[in-house]
Parts: structure tokens; C-alpha cells; sequence
């Protein structure tokens, strides 16, 4: 089903290399039946074109360049029709909004009334319903709470978009932070007869650890002509442009955030050999080989991996890594000359490496020295997310005339709350 040009597939009318996320409200299911087709031809070519590459070794102990580079062409490609998959699946289940899928007198005049403060700015009926409602959450910023059907709207969108939200924990608060007791030291236990004394245990010693909120926000820009537009989804319109801002910020700090004014990301913990691991501390298992994978056998380092990690996270278990790192372990084979990474059997689910889930993420580092270029665990024990109730919008008719921003924020945080349940693969000796 693809088109080829010097051995790589050309992505045709449904994926164009260039073309942006669909601009519609959904897709097809056409188009993703149609996407999710080319994405496995394109796969199937990338299998042809690497064992070819694998037999010029075999035979001459070098391949050539040609086909190095273009088994690196078709992988790009590969990399690409991917990414324009997920769009397409992801804007095939996204839900419309409508005022009529709220129900009850408050929920509906509350989006009436945010509704006019959006587009004209009329905040008298907002505020009344605010102070009506006596809302815990005061902004020192000001700023109006978005409806809740909106919020919801903003938070799955947000969760399908950012990588690392979809497969972590979540916790919603309504303070502003989080505290997470743990103990130290298990509950002393022991068996016993049934008539035996039992003896008194020792107190276990707890500590907690803290996960604050931090406040996010994005501004998107609009032009009076596109408020006073009746047939313009408001709702639809702010969830739509300000999920982009919030997922890659959120993707960023999740991952390698230092816990400033930002969430605590897993890549920022100290990272010891598993050998060595303690609580507090995330554990790693080396390749052996400065900055790359073994040069025989590298598939055996990622079963290592996964073993290192108990069996009760192993289960749950996922591979996090970044494009380029995926792009490397697709060649992998195992010993029958099976490839270990294998695409999703269908649109919408990810792909799979020995048997478990990939989750792409960019902001994880690429294969270098030192690097921890692979995350496996179980991430929704692992790592959590905490959000605080409400996402609140403070309207801007000044700052950027004639446009009008849309002060966006929302205050989450995260961190690491089960130091066992993520290893990593260290590209180090």
C-alpha cells in the first residue's frame, strides 16, 4: 500500500509528511482504518529493508551504505506515519461539546454566564454565581472557574496528549498540596498457635512525602470576530487551544522537572545501581557498553531491565523512551529472528516491546553516555500526579489590542511516590 521513491514509502493523501493535526472536530473512521493500514505496510516495508541490511553484514561483515541509510529513511517515515496515526485517533474519539449534555439549573447558568464573560465580558452574573456558590478556591490572580463540562474536556484532552499523565497516577486535591504517609519500617509481624500468647509489635516509623501544586497556565489569543461569532464553540475553542501549552509543559516537567515552580520529574531523582537501591533512590541496570547497547545479544539488557522490577510492578509494567531511542530498538531480533518491537495491532493502542507497551516521550534523553535513555515500571504505582479542582480563566482585553488573552491556569504537581516500581536502562559501563 505505500508508494515508494528510492525504497522509502511515501506517506500519500491521508499522511502527508507536512500536514498538521486534523483541524476538524473528528476523523473518520475511514481515515484511521486507512492510516492504521499504511502505518503496518510501512512497518512491514521497514522489516524487508533491515534484513537485507542484516544479511550484507552477515555475508560481507559490513552493510552498505545505501541500505544503512535506507533502512534510517524508512524508519523516519515510520516514526512519521506513527505520529499522524495518533492524530488521527485521537481526534476520531474526541468528544463535542454541547450546553445540552450538562445537566441541572446551576451547571447550565454557569456556562451561560461564563459563556458571556468569554465573549463579551461580562463578569457581574459570573461573579454573583461564584460568590453564590462560595467557592473554597480563591485566586489571588482573579480569574473565573471554567464550566465543569469544560474542565473535563480540558483534563482528557490534556491526558490523551501528554504522555507521561496517561499512564501515571492522578490524584485531584482541593488544597495545595498533596502528603503521602509511607513507613519506614514494616509492621512487625509472625505466626502464631491458636491458643499462644500474641506478643506486642513495634511501631512502625512513618514518614510523608509532599506533593505540592504548582500553578501552569497558558494564554491563548482571540479576535473579536471570532467571539462575537455565534457558531463558535467557546468551550471547544479554550480546551482545544490551550491543551497543547499544558500537555508539553506537563511532558517536560514529569519528566525532568526539578520540583521549582514545577512539578518533580522521575529523571530528577538519584539514580543508583539496582544492586544498591535503597528508598528514596530509583535504581538502574547498566549496559556494559559506554553509551550504547552490548554490540552482541543487546535485547538480553532489556529483559534485565524488566526483571529488575518485582513481579508485582512487573505485571503493569511499560517502556518510556524517546523517538530516536524507539528508532534504534526497532531493529532488535530475538534468536528465532523475531523482531522484539512490534506496532499495535490497532489504531489507538501502542506498540510493543518484548510483549509490553511503549510510551513515547520525547523529553527522554537519547542513547548516550550515562544517559538513562529507558524507563520500565509500572508507572501508575510509580509515579503520581497530583491536580488541584479547577481551572480558571481571567479575560484580557488590554494588554494585546485588538486581540483578546485568555489568561489560562491550572495548578498541578507530581513526583515519584513508589521508589520500586521504576527502573532504568543506564547506557554506562
Amino acid at each position: 500500500m505505500s508508494n515508494w521513491n528510492d525504497g522509502v514509502p511515501r506517506i500519500g493523501a491521508t499522511l502527508k509528511e507536512d500536514a498538521r493535526a486534523p483541524e476538524t472536530k473528528s476523523a473518520s473512521t475511514l481515515e484511521v482504518r486507512e492510516a492504521m493500514d499504511e502505518f503496518l505496510s510501512a512497518f512491514e516495508d521497514f522489516k524487508s529493508a533491515n534484513d537485507e541490511r542484516l544479511g550484507e553484514l552477515e555475508r560481507k561483515l559490513t552493510a552498505d551504505v545505501v541500505s544503512e541509510e535506507k533502512v534510517a529513511r524508512i524508519n523516519e517515515a515510520l516514526d512519521r506515519q506513527k505520529k499522524k496515526l495518533d492524530e488521527l485517533t485521537l481526534a476520531a474519539r474526541r468528544p463535542e461539546l454541547s450546553g445540552h449534555s450538562e445537566t441541572g439549573l446551576a451547571s447550565r447558568e454557569h456556562k451561560r454566564a461564563f459563556e458571556r464573560y468569554v465573549r463579551k465580558g461580562e463578569a457581574h452574573e459570573l461573579r454573583g454565581l461564584e460568590a453564590k456558590a462560595l467557592s473554597t478556591q480563591p485566586d489571588p490572580d482573579g480569574g473565573y472557574l471554567v464550566p465543569v463540562e469544560t474542565e473535563r474536556m480540558i483534563d482528557r484532552i490534556v491526558s490523551e496528549v501528554s504522555p507521561i499523565r496517561a499512564i501515571a497516577g492522578i490524584r485531584q486535591i482541593g488544597s495545595s498540596s498533596y502528603k503521602k504517609p509511607f513507613a519506614l519500617t514494616g509492621l512487625q509481624t509472625g505466626w502464631v498457635g491458636e491458643t499462644e500468647a500474641r506478643p506486642q509489635t513495634a511501631t512502625p516509623s512513618l514518614a510523608e512525602i509532599e506533593f505540592p501544586a504548582m500553578e501552569l497556565y497558558a494564554m491563548p489569543a482571540a479576535t473579536p470576530t471570532l467571539l462575537d461569532d455565534a457558531a463558535v464553540n467557546i468551550d471547544q475553542w479554550l480546551a482545544e487551544e490551550v491543551q497543547t501549552a499544558f500537555a508539553e509543559q506537563e511532558g517536560a516537567a514529569f519528566v525532568a522537572g526539578d520540583g521549582v515552580k514545577k512539578p518533580r520529574g522521575f529523571l530528577d531523582y538519584e539514580r543508583v545501581a539496582d544492586s544498591a537501591w535503597e528508598w528514596g533512590k530509583l535504581g538502574f541496570v547498566a549496559t556494559g557498553n559506554e553509551g550504547a547497547f552490548p554490540t552482541s545479544n543487546p535485547g538480553d539488557k532489556l529483559i534485565d531491565l524488566i526483571y529488575a522490577v518485582k513481579s508485582g510492578y512487573r505485571a503493569n509494567g511499560r517502556f518510556v523512551m524517546n523517538r530516536s531511542t524507539q528508532a534504534a530498538i526497532r531493529k532488535f531480533k530475538d534468536t528465532d529472528g523475531n523482531y522484539l518491537w512490534q506496532p499495535g495491532l490497532a489504531a489507538g493502542q501502542p506498540p510493543t516491546l518484548l510483549n509490553f507497551p511503549v510510551t513515547e516521550a520525547e523529553d527522554m534523553p537519547s542513547i548516550a553516555a550515562d544517559a538513562p535513555a529507558i524507563a520500565f515500571g509500572d508507572f501508575r504505582r510509580g509515579y503520581l500526579i497530583v491536580d488541584r479542582l479547577g481551572i480558571r480563566v481571567l479575560r484580557d482585553p488590554y494588554s494585546a489590542k485588538p486581540y483578546v488573552l485568555f489568561y489560562t491556569t491550572k495548578r498541578v504537581g507530581g513526583g515519584v511516590q513508589n521508589f520500586e516500581a521504576i527502573k532504568f536502562l543506564q547506557f554506562s559501563s
